[in-house]
């Protein structure tokens, strides 16, 4: 049985994983790539340096695959959304660094689109809201400010765009929809670049990739990737919507949370373009071939929060209140509570619900008693609390009530699980393979190649590791969760 390989780059690093036809993984890379903070409230990343991981992720998989006398069937990839990347086409080199989802440069530029009265054609269009998170004023940036000119070698994209181009040796220019559908460019009802959009933005339409769908072979690697030549391109999807679909959320109404560097929460919305919400996103969750060639397009509903696990980090490299990462577990559970501290990890403002670009972060409560566990504490319970405030926005949204949750990601500790499950007051189940995000990305690579058949081969794939069930007093977890509230109040609006 052949083995399909997922790429996913990530925001801080790139990690590939061959999966057998069980959708277990047998062999894994990761490398992780500089992150450059250039001025406050700016992140960029060299694509040079990405495309260098990837190589060598690529490469050393590749070579464990081949030693094993297994074959690969396809490629799928899977990438951190909303970054933009703009190359030459003629040498195939960046244009300029690439501006990560992170970025707040244009924060008062989305002020002034809002004040001008554009909100309501974003948000009809688009499902998203004007918020420097998302790609087309980081866009309009590169093409106003950061000296990129359009012109026939001139080519822009999401960071799979990018890896797409390097991988066929230049032969294709796609993102799928999935990915389009995060650049406030893409007309997610039509499927299709908005014109009105587009020149809102400033943003040349043929500088942009064509769209495809999620699942389908778009190409196969050049000679001289890292992989050798010929193999199938078949799959591409943010890393999010790869994450829903690697989860097994294929039904409408269920429901995942990834716990990385930021959490995402996802709800399968069905094939139906759902209004705008308030304080909610609604994306493509991913297009898939349907009867007669035509594709068919499941939407979800999704609820972004900017940093969870990255507070974790901060712990470590900014306070040096621990060593390790997993060194925040013990000394958060170390202690039965915070001790009234409540820590709002608003570092490059807040996502939803409030999509606050001027938020920063908040740490209040502090006595001379706290300690270093109270603190990790404090911060493992605002993934805890942030996450309850989509799933409520969600409920409030659609009437329907989430019952359970799937969880993943690094940060997706049984510690952080359980503080979960506290606060939404029902269960939170973590696969056997965490790597959903990867998963997602070979399923839709691999459906494509005729590996798995179909969606009912991947809901029997999924497995159960670990499923974490309220134990906390409902009246104490809503007390908790009434003081990370007014300490939100607080970090609201600072940076004004």
């Amino acid at each position: 049985m052949p083995v399909v390989i997922a790429l996913d780059a990530g925001t801080t690093g790139v990690r590939a994983i061959a999966f057998d036809g069980s959708g277990r993984p047998t062999v894994s890379c990761h490398r992780e790539f500089p992150q450059h903070f250039p001025r406050p409230g700016w992140v960029e990343h060299d694509a040079t340096q990405i495309w260098d991981a990837v190589v060598d992720v690529l490469t050393e998989v590749g070579a464990t695959v081949h030693d094993a006398g297994e074959t690969v069937a396809g490629l799928g990839i899977t990438d951190q959304r909303e970054t933009v990347v703009a190359w030459d086409r003629r040498t195939g080199h960046p244009l300029h660094r690439a501006i990560v989802w992170q970025d707040r440069r244009t924060a008062a530029r989305c002020d002034e689109l809002r004040d001008a009265g554009h909100l309501p054609l974003v948000r009809d269009t688009t499902g998203l809201v004007l918020d420097p998170y998302f790609s087309a004023t980081k866009l309009e940036w590169l093409f106003t400010t950061g000296g990129l000119r359009p012109g026939p070698h001139v080519a822009v994209g999401t960071v799979d765009s990018w890896l797409v181009w390097k991988l066929t040796g230049g032969a294709v220019h796609v993102t799928d929809a999935s990915n389009a559908s995060r650049t406030m460019l893409y007309d997610i009802r039509e499927g299709r670049w908005s014109p009105d959009l587009c020149e809102l933005f400033g943003v040349p339409v043929e500088v942009l990739p064509t769209v495809v769908a999620s699942s389908g072979r778009v190409g196969t690697t050049a000679y001289g990737s890292p992989l050798g030549a010929g193999v199938p391109v078949s799959g591409i999807a943010g890393d999010q919507q790869a994450s829903l679909f690697g989860q097994a959320c294929v039904e409408p109404g269920t429901a995942k949370n990834t716990y990385g560097t930021g959490s995402f929460v996802l709800a399968n919305a069905g094939t139906r373009c759902p209004d705008p919400v308030d304080g909610l996103l609604t994306t493509v969750a991913w297009a898939l071939p349907g009867p007669g060639g035509a594709t068919e397009v499941t939407y979800a509903l999704e609820g972004a929060i900017f940093v969870t696990g990255a507070t974790v980090q901060w712990l470590r490299d900014g306070l040096g209140l621990i060593s390790r990462s997993s060194d925040v577990d013990p000394l958060a559970a170390s202690v039965p509570d915070s001790g009234g501290v409540v820590v709002v990890p608003a570092f490059t403002g807040l996502g939803s619900p409030w999509w606050d670009p001027y938020a920063r972060g908040t740490v209040v409560g502090i006595t001379r008693g706290t300690t270093a566990a109270h603190l990790a504490r404090a911060a493992l319970e605002a993934m805890a609390f942030q996450t309850r405030d989509v799933v409520e926005a969600m409920e409030a949204a659609t009437g329907r009530e989430v019952t359970a949750l799937r969880a993943d990601g690094g940060a997706a500790t049984d510690v952080v699980l359980q503080l979960q499950a506290d606060q939404l007051g029902i269960p939170v189940s973590r696969p056997v393979v965490a790597e959903t995000t990867a998963l997602g990305a070979a399923y839709l690579a691999g459906l494509a190649e005729g590996v798995w058949g179909s969606l009912d081969d991947i809901r029997r794939n999924w497995a159960l590791d670990v499923e974490l069930r309220p134990s906390a007093d409902r009246a104490t977890a809503d007390a908790a969760h009434g003081r990370w509230r007014t300490a939100v109040d607080r970090a609201r609006h600072w940076a004004l």
